[in-house]
């Protein structure tokens, strides 16, 4: 099977079962979606949803949590993982918002990156998620579901894998197909028991026939 059909494959079996493919984080806005991303990192979305609406609360724009110490936001965020560093890396963030950006959070990952706490993934869920660039953040899932599958290949960092993603999938679908892989990771092709028998993708998936043919 060529490259190209398995990404065909891959794209004809997801409009069909996942048609509309959504974000699991709880958000209202392009900031508050920052912030839950943020937070997100080695945390569960679940986690991070029960964490947003007290701190948003209190913080509801970047001006508002730009004049918060680190101190008082940690109080919102501490059952999160990494709690210190994650509420000075929001504070920072919240500040440069304010002073570079007016405040509003920009479109162009490049520019995302150059906020505190900000890298390469969280910049493109954001450019992606909220404004529909064609660009594809790479978490464990996406790197994981994406090499069993066969969509790439000897990807060795997440960066290699986003090239070759970004490569094989149509620029209007990317953002749906980060959806996709996040989601199908999550519940399905979990990183220690895959459900392969509730797959729908086991047809062409290098993974399984590799996992069937060692039985």
């Amino acid at each position: 099977m060529t490259t190209k059909e398995r990404y065909r494959l891959f794209i004809e079996y997801f409009k069909i079962h996942m048609p509309s493919p959504e974000t699991e984080l709880e958000y209202g806005d392009p900031f508050e979606l920052l912030v839950a991303v943020i937070l997100s990192a080695q945390c569960t979305d679940k986690r991070v949803n029960m964490i947003t609406p007290a701190l948003m609360k209190r913080f509801p724009d970047a001006i508002s949590m730009a004049s918060a110490a680190p101190e008082e936001i940690f109080k919102y965020i501490k059952s999160c993982s990494y709690p210190n560093n994650k509420s000075k890396h929001l504070a920072g963030m919240a500040k440069m918002l304010v002073k570079d950006f007016g405040g509003v959070v920009p479109s162009d990952p490049e520019l995302l990156q150059k906020l505190p706490g900000v890298g390469r993934k969280t910049a493109n869920v954001i450019a992606s998620v909220v404004y529909r660039k064609p660009v594809i953040a790479v978490d464990t899932h996406v790197f994981r579901v994406s090499e069993r599958i066969g969509l790439t290949k000897n990807a060795r960092t997440p960066l290699s894998a986003e090239l070759q993603l970004t490569e094989n999938i149509p620029s209007v679908i990317l953002h749906q197909a980060h959806h996709w892989l996040i989601l199908h990771g999550r519940y399905i092709c979990k990183a220690r028991n895959p459900l392969c028998e509730k797959c729908g993708l086991t047809q062409f998936c290098k993974y399984y026939t590799r996992m069937n043919k060692n039985r």
